[in-house]
């Protein structure tokens, strides 16, 4: 059974910093890129930052500068630090495991709320 997990949300102040963790089990991490999305309210979920093809990290524009995504294969887990958090930041944040093949499933986690207080 497939499984990602969360964790590190919380609510901290503008200018702050959170790190948020994910821990897959069930999938060979090496088979899978992982991704951190987000949704805010009344928005659609957006990409924040993931792994090229090659392990190459990639961010939204938004948050180049502020945030970096890491990854400790051991441990199969990611991770996201967040740094010079802003009130727009405030949203649900979900990681995920998309597959090389397109043909295979996509999973989710089931989402870490950060608020941002301004």
């Amino acid at each position: 059974q497939v499984q990602l997990v969360e964790s590190g949300g919380g609510l901290v102040q503008s200018g702050g910093s959170l790190r948020l963790s994910c821990a897959a089990s069930g999938i060979h991490f090496s088979t899978y890129t992982m991704n951190w999305y987000r949704q805010a309210l009344g928005k659609q979920r957006e990409l924040v930052a993931g792994f090229t093809r090659d392990g190459s990290p990639t961010y939204a524009d938004s948050v180049k500068g502020r945030f970096t995504i890491s990854r400790d294969s051991a441990k199969n887990t990611i991770y996201l630090q967040m740094n010079s958090l802003k009130s727009e930041d405030t949203a649900v944040y979900y990681c995920n495991a998309e597959h090389a093949n397109p043909l295979y499933r996509t999973f989710w986690g089931q989402g870490t709320q950060v608020t941002v207080s301004s």
